[in-house]
């Protein structure tokens, strides 16, 4: 079912379910209600393919900023389809300082990317971090990251089809205009297999090593405070 801005009544949802998101200021999945509408009339006149809603996040009560393309227009009701491009996206978390230095600054901005919707940007910029990364690793850390990778597809149950553009933007060395371009879901796809392989990579063995290394020290000085006195 669709959306309805009317005449007399203003926005309608044509079902009762809530409506909710990821705020993208106080990262809270909250619901959200309508804050400000398209004048009606303006609408009828202009008639725009598209339609920019502000909501308010309940949570923080920061606007929300959505567009929708409209489906029909009537003489006293605009109909908009359900789905919408939100015009700012959460910002995606990540364990950042476990990361070599250029392999981190070139995932923050690809990550920029993402957010602004920018899909193929994104995607070249995931092909320079993973090449950044490769370097920091050497070529047996590389052959390791592909077998994550595999291993990522295989736990998510991703078919090849699907699977196919990530594996080129990753480990292609080809020329950058080789890069495949992307649709909104195969990015968030790229998104997550490759946070995976960093994860696998760098954050779960800095994490282990720093765990281990304060373990270590836990039993140094207990046995100095055990260790008897002459």
């Amino acid at each position: 079912m669709g959306i309805l801005i009317e005449r007399d009544k203003g926005l309608q949802r044509q079902s009762e379910e809530q409506f909710g998101l990821e705020c993208p200021y106080c990262g809270i999945y909250s619901h959200m209600t309508p804050q400000s509408v398209p004048d009606f009339d303006q609408l009828c006149k202009d008639q725009p393919k598209h339609v920019g809603l502000v909501y308010q996040c309940d949570a923080c009560q920061a606007p929300v900023f959505l567009r929708f393309a409209t489906k029909q227009y009537s003489g006293d009701a605009v109909e908009l389809y359900r789905n919408f491009i939100e015009l700012e996206r959460p910002k995606e978390r990540f364990a950042f300082s476990y990361l070599p230095k250029r392999t981190e600054i070139l995932f923050r901005e690809a990550l920029s990317c993402y957010s602004h919707n920018n899909f193929n940007a994104f995607a070249s910029m995931c092909r320079r971090a993973a090449n950044s990364s490769f370097a920091a690793i050497g070529e047996r850390g590389k052959m390791r990251a592909f077998d994550h990778v595999m291993a990522a597809q295989d736990l998510a149950e991703i078919d090849d089809n699907s699977f196919q553009p990530i594996k080129k933007v990753l480990f292609e060395t080809g020329e950058e205009s080789e890069v495949p371009i992307l649709n909104h879901a195969q990015a968030g796809i790229l998104l997550e297999v490759l946070k995976d392989m960093f994860y696998q990579c760098f954050v779960r063995r800095g994490k282990l090593t720093r765990a281990i290394k304060v373990r270590r020290l836990f039993v140094r000085d207990g046995n100095s405070e055990l260790r008897p006195s002459a």
